[in-house]
């Protein structure tokens, strides 16, 4: 996976974003708890804060991964357990 970076982000912005991503992955082979994935969420929306840049981030992951970012993401904040795509 090809995680989208932005030259304006610092060294530890891009790993938040990268982590953040990976674990997006990880709901596809293995799941992910839904806190730990809130919490990285909630790291992730510090960086990107634009609703519209998310959405163009998201789309990015979205293709590589077949898979909707957004709906991770909502699945996580509706259950506790594992998300698993």
């Amino acid at each position: 996976m090809n995680i989208p970076i932005r030259y304006e982000w610092s060294q530890e912005e891009i790993v938040v974003v990268a982590e953040f991503f990976d674990l997006i992955a990880q709901t596809q082979e293995k799941g992910v708890d839904a806190r730990v994935l809130q919490s990285a969420y909630q790291a992730f929306k510090r960086v990107v804060p634009s609703k519209a840049e998310e959405k163009q981030l998201f789309k990015e992951i979205d293709e590589q991964l077949g898979l909707s970012c957004y709906k991770v993401v909502k699945q996580a904040n509706e259950q506790d357990g594992t998300v698993r795509t």
